[in-house]
This record gives structure tokens, sequence and C-alpha cells, in this order.
């Protein structure tokens, strides 16, 4: 008991030298650490083509890596027709053990072609690819 007294006693000498028992106990007790969640991370597809121009029927391929998404996920292709309306061909594969993927394209269609790839479960879309069909 004795000791206890002597320590407490100590502690408010030490309070009373500092100015003030307020700042000895602010000092003493330091504010926690503030815990903040880490940011999710928003899934995404790169997307490359391995041919600006194309004749028609001519094989091309696409590929890309599939970024915070997990390995094995589906990857279907998409051509715009029209100002709005995207349409799904039926070009699609899984990704590979490192997320990555190339796919193999024929077009028809001549001119201007937009495509894109899309996750078929989580609606992830990659930038849209420009090719040219002679």
């Amino acid at each position: 008991m004795r000791q206890f007294v002597r320590t407490w006693g100590a502690g408010i000498a030490a309070a009373v030298v500092a100015g003030s028992v307020g700042t000895a106990v602010a000092v003493a007790s330091p504010a926690p650490a503030q815990h903040r969640p880490a940011a999710a991370v928003a899934p995404a597809y790169s997307a490359k083509s391995s041919a600006k121009s194309v004749r028609a029927w001519q094989q091309f391929r696409v590929r890309g890596i599939a970024q915070n998404v997990r390995p094995g996920s589906r990857v279907t292709l998409q051509q715009k027709l029209g100002e709005r309306r995207w349409v799904t061909l039926p070009a699609s594969m899984n990704t590979n053990s490192r997320s990555a993927y190339s796919m193999r394209v024929v077009l028809g269609m001549k001119g201007h072609n937009k495509l894109r790839l899309v996750d078929s479960r989580r609606r992830v879309v990659s930038p849209v690819i420009d090719v040219w069909v002679r």
C-alpha cells in the first residue's frame, strides 16, 4: 500500500510540475489509432486486338487480363449495332489461372466494328475495341 501511495504521489507531483492534471492525463493516455477499412478495388478487364484492320471472315485475336476478378471467370464478346445496342456474339471463354484470356474472333460485317468483353456474372465491361473489316 505504501508503494502505491508513493507512486500515486509521484504522479501527482509530475502533473503539478507539468502545469495541470488534464495535460498529464492526456500525455499518459494517447488516443487510440483509427482503423480505416481498405477501399474495395473495382474489377476491370483490359482488352486489345491483334489487328486494327482485317479482311471479312479473317481470324484475329482479342487478348487481355482480368484485374480483381477470380480466375476461371467467364468472358463473353459483344458487338455494337447501331447507336445504343450491344449484341452478344457466340464467342466466350473462361480466364486462365493468371486471369488472362486470348479469344479468336472472326467478323463478317464490313466497316467499323466496336467490340467489348463482358463478365457474365458481375457485368464488368472492358474498354471498347475498334476493328475495321474490309
